[in-house]
C-alpha cells in the first residue's frame, strides 16, 4: 500500500488532484486508515495509469468516469488506441524538432508549416471518442449514471458481483440447466436496469470479455470461484443460441 503523498511523488499527479479524483468517484483509494488517510494498492495505481492515458486522448474527466465504470469497457482496446495516439504525437514532435533544427542551421528560407499540422492526431482522437461515446448504449449508460453518487455506484457494482457469486454456486450444474439459464436472465435484466439495454448480442459480447482473461476473468473467478467466468460464458452462449 502507498500513501497519497507517495503516489503523488511516484506519478507526478498532485495530492489535490488525487483527492479530487476520489471526491468525484473517478479513482477511490483501496482503503482508508482509521485517521482517514488514503491508501493505494497496485490495482488502483493501474486504474490511475488508465485515467492518465485517457487524458492523453483529451477526454473530460466525467467521460472517463462513465467509460471506466461501464461493464462493457475493454481496457485492451483502449490501450491500443492510446498507444496509437501517443505514436502520432511522437511523430508530430519529431517533425517540430526537425523543423526547429533546420531553422537553426540554415535559417528560414521558406514558409513551411506542415510540421504544425495536428489534423492526424485530431482525427484519430475524434474517432476514439466516437467509438466510446456515439452508441445508444453509451448514451443510455451516461444518462443513468450521471446523477449517481459514488456510494450508489459501489452498491450496484457489489450487487452485480453477487450475481457472479451465485453463478459460482452452480458450477456443478450443466450450463443449459433451467436454474443456470434463469441466472443468465437475471444478469441480463440487471445490466438493462442499471446500465443500458442489454440485448442478446451485447450480453454475448460481454460474456466473451468476462472469459477472455485479464481483470474481468480474475475478478469474476475471485468472486465465484475458479472457472466461473468461463462457466458464465458457456451459459450465455446457450442462452443466446450461439
Amino acid at each position: 500500500m502507498m500513501t497519497v503523498n507517495e503516489v503523488s511523488k511516484l506519478t507526478g499527479v498532485s495530492i489535490r488532484t488525487l483527492q479530487y479524483y476520489d471526491k468525484i468517484g473517478l479513482l477511490h483509494p483501496a482503503k482508508y486508515t482509521r485517521s482517514g488517510y488514503r491508501l493505494y494498492d497496485d490495482m488502483t495505481l493501474e486504474k490511475l495509469q488508465q485515467i492518465l492515458l485517457f487524458r492523453e486522448l483529451e477526454f473530460p474527466l466525467k467521460d472517463i468516469k462513465v467509460i471506466m465504470d461501464n461493464p462493457n469497457f475493454d481496457r485492451s482496446k483502449a490501450l491500443e488506441q492510446q498507444i496509437t495516439l501517443l505514436m502520432l504525437k511522437k511523430e508530430h514532435l519529431e517533425n517540430l524538432i526537425d523543423l526547429a533544427r533546420g531553422i537553426k542551421a540554415i535559417g528560414v528560407n521558406k514558409m513551411d508549416f506542415k510540421a504544425f499540422d495536428t489534423s492526424k492526431i485530431d482525427e484519430y482522437a475524434a474517432q476514439a471518442k466516437s467509438l466510446w461515446g456515439n452508441t445508444p448504449e453509451y448514451r443510455e449508460f451516461e444518462e443513468k449514471s450521471k446523477n449517481r453518487t459514488a456510494q450508489e455506484g459501489q452498491i450496484i457494482s457489489t450487487q452485480m458481483m453477487a450475481i457472479f457469486y451465485e453463478f459460482g454456486t452452480m458450477l456443478e450444474l450443466a450450463p443449459n440447466s433451467e436454474k443456470v439459464q434463469s441466472q443468465v436472465k437475471k444478469l441480463q435484466d440487471f445490466i438493462t436496469g442499471n446500465f443500458y439495454n442489454c440485448s442478446d448480442e451485447i450480453l454475448y459480447s460481454l460474456s466473451s470479455m468476462y472469459a477472455g482473461g485479464g481483470d474481468f476473468t480474475e475478478s469474476i473467478d475471485k468472486t465465484g470461484g475458479k472457472g466461473t467466468a468461463e462457466f458464465v460464458f458457456q451459459a450465455v452462449k446457450i442462452y443466446c443460441n450461439k
